[in-house]
Formats: structure tokens, C-alpha cells, sequence
């Protein structure tokens, strides 16, 4: 589990795209002062198992689909990235609950300036747009953002110079790519609440059922 707060942005040291597996090294400094094999490490907000590592650089196994569905596909030997290591058991909530898995990709519409504030626009599809709720929270490239804006096309942040500098956000043009995570409350809410198939054919109403209480022919 991580909460969106980047902790430093990596360089991408080689992409390796093979016909079975593949991998991405990432050279890195501040998550490698406690790392292990076996740690999760979120890259653009996706959660990666650490597979080896050295004094400058770590390595993780990236499946196949995991290139095609996310933006991890499009990287480049020297590519910038955002790295988060796990949540520490009483570690502090700087963001919100980020699992790591994203649900999809969007593009970047529009940037634009307004004072010191930096707004980005995302263009996406309606299952991430159903969960995105104006100032609720969502993960941006593994970036812990709050929403300001939506509407069934989009949705807008708006980001201080701080979160800009310190993460890959500042590299963005518009047409790039980003992952897109929602807030997983939502997604927990709507299956709590939500009936299932089952149920709904429990309840429905059927020539048996009117004929068992005399509404039959």
C-alpha cells in the first residue's frame, strides 16, 4: 500500500521488452537506502516487486499486459519517473489509500498556469470518470492529487509549484500519457451497495411468483 507522496523521481536505466517476460532498472538514491528483494516499489504509481538491486539502481519484472495497460510501456533509457516505496505500518497518511493498481490511462488536455498554481486537465474514459468525485482524491501517475474539476470527459487538478518540481508532472506536455488510480473507498462503497445479479433474480418477479399468490391465469 502506498499514499501518493513521491519520495524522489528515478531515471530510467534500460527497458528491456522480451517476448515472454520483461523488466525496467531504474537508477534511483533514497529508496535504495533500506530496499530489499521482494519490496514493493510504486513506478508512475505502479506497484512493481523489486527483483535485484545495487549501490545506484534496482530492477523489477514487468509483465507483459502491465506495459500494454499503463504508461510504463512508453519509457525510454533516461525517461524521469516517480518512486514510492510501501507504507510503513505507522507511517503517516501524507495523501490518501493507493494501491498501486491502476485502473487505467489518460491524457493530458490542457495545462495551463494560474498565479503559482499549475491546472492539468485528463482526459479519460467513463469508468474512471464514474469514480472521480470533485475534491476527492486521485492518483496521477502515482501522485496523490485532489480532484477540482469534472465532467464526463475529464477532470482537472490543480497543482502547487512544490508537488510540480518534485515529480514528474513538470515533464508533461499535453497529449502524454499518465496512469490513473481512484480512490479504491469508492470502488468498496459501490460493490457494498450495489446488488448483485443473484439478488436481483431473487427478487424479480416471475410468472411462478404470480401464480403462487393468485395473480396467474
Amino acid at each position: 500500500m502506498f499514499t501518493g507522496i513521491i519520495e524522489e523521481t528515478g531515471i530510467v536505466k534500460e527497458v528491456y521488452h522480451g517476448s515472454v517476460s520483461s523488466f525496467i532498472s531504474i537508477f534511483a538514491k533514497k529508496i535504495l537506502t533500506d530496499i530489499n528483494i521482494g519490496d514493493s516499489i510504486a513506478v508512475n504509481g505502479v506497484c512493481l516487486t523489486v527483483t535485484y538491486f545495487d549501490a545506484d539502481s534496482f530492477k523489477a519484472d514487468v509483465m507483459n499486459e502491465t506495459l500494454e495497460r499503463s504508461s510504463l510501456g512508453t519509457l525510454k533509457n533516461g525517461s524521469r519517473v516517480n518512486l514510492e516505496r510501501a507504507m510503513k505500518a505507522g507511517g503517516r497518511f501524507g495523501g490518501h489509500i493507493v494501491s498501486g493498481h491502476i485502473d487505467g490511462t489518460g491524457t493530458i488536455s490542457d495545462i495551463k498556469k494560474d498565479g503559482i498554481a499549475i491546472w492539468y486537465t485528463i482526459s479519460t474514459n467513463k469508468d474512471i470518470i464514474k469514480y472521480t468525485v470533485e475534491k476527492g482524491s486521485v492518483a496521477i501517475d502515482g501522485i496523490s492529487l485532489t480532484v477540482a474539476r469534472v465532467t464526463d470527459l475529464n477532470f482537472s487538478v490543480s497543482v502547487i509549484p512544490h508537488t510540480a518540481a518534485q515529480t514528474v508532472l513538470s515533464d508533461k506536455k499535453v497529449g502524454d500519457t499518465v496512469n490513473l488510480e481512484n480512490d479504491i473507498i469508492g470502488k468498496y462503497v459501490e460493490k457494498l451497495i450495489k446488488p448483485n445479479e443473484s439478488e436481483i433474480q431473487k427478487k424479480s418477479i416471475s410468472m411462478e411468483f404470480l401464480n403462487k399468490y393468485g395473480f396467474g391465469k
